[in-house]
Order: structure tokens, then C-alpha cells, then sequence
């Protein structure tokens, strides 16, 4: 049985998440470029982390998980700009902005673990 992975399964989520968010935004709201900013930069993280993982090397597994951060915190601006415009009600917004806080953490705290043991 495969041992829990705290951010492998954050990130589905989130990424589950931003799918639905896509939905709302282009159909709903009729917003078609910021959400499809949002959809890449949101679903990338989990896409990221699945290849840090599997990783041949340390170095590849760091990069991959670097990329995973970066875009965390791209999706933290979109979410922002999103709220900030009217397209994102306060509470949406600050509930996603919570999950992506909490991945820029955990991502952020395994680089630098990571690189500790290199």
C-alpha cells in the first residue's frame, strides 16, 4: 500500500479545484484569458510535483519541485487579481488563496530540505 503523500494529494486537490474555477469563470462570468492563466498556472503544480517524484536525481527532483513553487505562487497572483477585479466573490478567493498559501509552504520547506541533503 502507497504511503500518503501530504503534497501529491494538496495539489490534486488544488488543481480539482482551479479545474472548477475555470468552469465558473468562463462560463459564468464569460472571463476567458485570466482564467485560462489561472487553469495553466494552477494545474501545473500537481503536474510538477508528479515529475519531481519521479525524479532519477536529486538535482532533476529540486528543479521540478522549484517550478512547482514558482507556479504556486503565480496562481497566488492570478487568485488576487482575479478577487481584486469583481470576478471572485471574498470568500472564494480567500479559500484558495489559503490552499495555495499552505503549497507555497510545503513545496518551499521541501526545496529547502532538499537541498540541505545534497
Amino acid at each position: 500500500m502507497e504511503r500518503e503523500n501530504i503534497i501529491k494529494e494538496k495539489t490534486y486537490k488544488f488543481s480539482l479545484r482551479i479545474i472548477n474555477l475555470y468552469k465558473y469563470l468562463a462560463e459564468a462570468k464569460k472571463e476567458f484569458v485570466l482564467s485560462k492563466q489561472i487553469l495553466k498556472s494552477g494545474t501545473s503544480i500537481g503536474a510538477n510535483v508528479e515529475e519531481g517524484l519521479g525524479s532519477p536525481t536529486k538535482k532533476d527532483f529540486i528543479n521540478k519541485f522549484f517550478v512547482a513553487h514558482k507556479e504556486a505562487r503565480e496562481s497566488h497572483y492570478w487568485i488576487r487579481l482575479l478577487r481584486d477585479s469583481k470576478f471572485l466573490e471574498n470568500n472564494l478567493a480567500e479559500s484558495l488563496l489559503s490552499d495555495c498559501d499552505e503549497i507555497i509552504k510545503i513545496t518551499g520547506k521541501i526545496i529547502s530540505t532538499a537541498r540541505k541533503s545534497i
